[in-house]
């Protein structure tokens, strides 16, 4: 459906339903989509603004959303905007307007799957033990660099004095990765040494070592992993999730990889605060939160580590209220919770999310 510029300035109408909100098209969204919708709570009135920065003479297509109106436009229906559906700040205030440019996170959607987290695991790691059978049956195990291709298969230089494996080629390679001193998640990737045959294929991994670690090698010297399955660990201290290398291979690497950690320093450094708050209002501990650790971010959400007053260690989920795909959409988010969560401690606003409440202890060795 099309409206004019000149119409579209003059829409206002009332609605009739028992959730109503005000949808504006935002002028100053850097989406490339040419519309983008955002919905603040009103009391009983849903003003449609449409704002168009093109000719007079353009027009603005509207985007496919649904709504009680009145017979301005009789075919539409209402939204379907069920609250129990939304993840924890969802609600939006102020400046802080989330996009529907991407779609909304259902509750099955706060974690990345295993094979998600081991897929960038390897590719945020350079270094792994890769463990072989000698050709006289003894278990060996040696620090090796590696890179990986676009499918997460492990790429591998070895020198003569690194090639005493068994003929069959059975194999695994150890990678872990440390997220702010407090947590090592790792993977095992369980397969088969062997050496591409394929002179075009030698010259691809070649490539892709040369891109990692800015260094020629001998194409006779490179290996790879044919993974079979793989195992999964949260952590140095739980129990590991097996996964299939088809599960591992369809899944994507984490597109924030690149800067979660350094996105996560800033906010343990500058943002103690913000964290602290986060752990008040978003998470229903049932303590009193004496310290806030933020371990890592990805594009579902981050992982919190609680300390309370007995001294007892804990480790919290708290998602996003949308998916993130870049460090710009990580900060407006984290800086739209922090500010929902101000106005709550505040009691300028309430709550209406769901708090989380699943929290996992952390037992240390010895204790």
């Amino acid at each position: 459906m099309l409206l004019s510029r000149r119409l579209a300035l003059h829409v206002i109408f009332h609605l009739s339903c028992s959730s109503p909100r005000i949808c504006q098209l935002d002028p100053f969204s850097d989406t490339k989509d040419p519309v983008t919708l955002h919905f603040f709570p009103s009391k009983n009135l849903l003003f449609l603004l449409m704002i168009s920065t093109a000719h007079p003479s353009n027009y603005l297509s509207v985007p496919s959303v649904s709504f009680f109106t009145s017979s301005l436009f009789p075919r539409r229906t209402v939204a379907n905007f069920s609250q129990s559906t939304r993840n924890p700040c969802l609600k939006t205030y102020g400046k802080c307007r989330v996009s529907l440019a991407q779609p909304a996170m259902t509750k099955l959607q706060t974690k990345p799957s295993p094979a998600e987290v081991s897929r960038t695991i390897v590719e945020l790691s350079s270094l792994g033990t890769l463990c072989t059978l000698t050709q006289e049956g003894w278990p060996l195990g040696i620090g090796v660099p590696f890179a990986v291709d676009p499918r997460g298969i492990p790429i591998l230089c070895l020198n003569a004095k690194n090639r005493d494996f068994s003929t069959d080629g059975r194999s695994s390679l150890h990678v872990q990765l440390e997220q702010s001193g407090v947590r090592s998640p790792q993977c095992t990737l369980v397969g088969r040494l062997s050496k591409p045959e394929d002179n075009l294929l030698l010259k691809r991994l070649h490539e892709i070592w040369m891109k990692r670690f800015e260094e020629k090698v001998d194409e006779e010297l490179i290996y790879v992993v044919d993974v079979e399955m793989l195992l999964h660990l949260e952590d140095s201290k739980e129990d590991g999730i097996w996964v299939t290398s088809l599960e591992y291979m369809k899944a994507n690497p984490d597109p924030l990889r690149n800067y979660a950690e350094k996105i996560v320093n800033e906010m343990n450094a500058n943002r103690m605060e913000d964290v602290h708050r986060f752990c008040n209002i978003y998470v229903d501990s049932g303590f009193e939160v004496a310290e806030a650790k933020m371990i890592w971010v990805d594009r579902l959400g981050f992982d919190v580590q609680l300390r309370s007053a007995e001294n007892n260690v804990y480790e919290v989920r708290i998602p996003f209220p949308r998916e993130v795909a870049n460090e710009k959409g990580v900060k407006s988010s984290l800086n739209c919770m922090s500010q929902l969560a101000w106005e709550i401690e505040k009691s300028y606003s309430t709550p209406d999310f769901e708090k989380v409440t699943h929290l996992k202890q952390i037992i240390f060795a010895g204790n």
